[in-house]
């Protein structure tokens, strides 16, 4: 975790992501690209290039520039390398542009969730992002003051596709010094009995090199609030999943569980894309 992708619009959820970020990357003797996207409506592209020669964006570009240099004097940044960007784009889009850009490991996110009409036509970009992004997305949902990931619970049905995602869970727990509560929630329309589900899950993590880890079955209703239940009643620290980033009337119908469990969960969600 050396170089650190925290996106902000200067909210105080993205503040959360940022004292968050400030405390992986002291830990991991990393650095912090803190960016900022300014939306703004222009006639055209050509707007966009010429920026300087338009006061009204200077205008919002040096505001955010000012504020960005407040954050960077903050406090909880003390020892931390910290660059700062200013960009005109969509925040998706600029998101995900610098962090392939400046080969990012971790990008992190604040996010206060989204419910109904809200959450159907709006969205939010962390749930987006943590969607889409090839790299691992870390959502925090509020103030973490001393931020740890003593058990990381991977909820997963534990098919062949995850193998690969799953390579960068390891890695990530690694990092932290995590233990791995590997969890398969079994549902009524997706039946499997005990027995099954757990030879499924030995059989997966057989061929990893870690040790850290404990399998565990939890029979819910459907797999978010299986996911939700059992990471409360074990305490866990964050929760993990892998996410295929569908996109316009497949991901309508077939619905996203890292995209709902960014909405709702209270405890930090980090999503690794399929």
């Amino acid at each position: 975790m050396k170089t650190i992708l925290v996106p902000t619009d200067f909210s105080k959820h993205a503040e959360n992501a940022l004292k968050v970020a400030a405390q992986i990357a002291k830990k991991n003797d990393g650095e912090i690209i803190l960016l900022h996207m300014l939306e703004l409506s222009t006639s055209g592209n050509d707007a966009l290039h010429t920026s300087h020669d338009i006061p009204e964006l200077m205008f919002f570009k040096n505001s955010a520039l000012e504020k960005l240099e407040e954050l960077e004097n903050a406090s909880f940044l003390d020892d931390v390398k910290v660059s700062s960007l200013v960009q005109f784009n969509k925040a998706f889009d600029g998101i995900m542009d610098n962090a392939k850009k400046h080969n990012v490991d971790l990008v992190v996110m604040g996010s206060h969730g989204a419910s109904g009409f809200h959450e159907m036509f709006v969205g939010s970009n962390a749930e987006k992002v943590a969607r889409n992004s090839e790299i691992p997305v870390l959502v925090i949902k509020k103030e973490e003051e001393d931020f740890k990931v003593d058990k990381l619970t991977f909820a997963s049905d534990f098919s062949k596709e995850i193998k690969k995602p799953f390579e960068k869970v390891v890695e990530f727990a690694k990092s932290f010094g995590s233990h791995i509560n590997l969890l398969h929630v079994i549902t009524p329309n997706n039946f499997s009995t005990t027995r099954a589900a757990e030879e499924k899950v030995k059989s997966f993590i057989e061929e990893f090199h870690f040790s850290d880890y404990s399998t565990h079955i939890y029979n819910d209703i459907n797999v978010e609030k299986g996911i939700l239940h059992f990471a409360k009643d074990s305490n866990t620290d964050i929760i993990g999943v892998c996410t295929h980033g569908r996109k316009g009337l497949s991901h309508f119908l077939n619905g996203s569980i890292s995209e709902d469990l960014v909405n709702h969960a209270k405890r930090p969600v980090v999503a690794f894309k399929i």
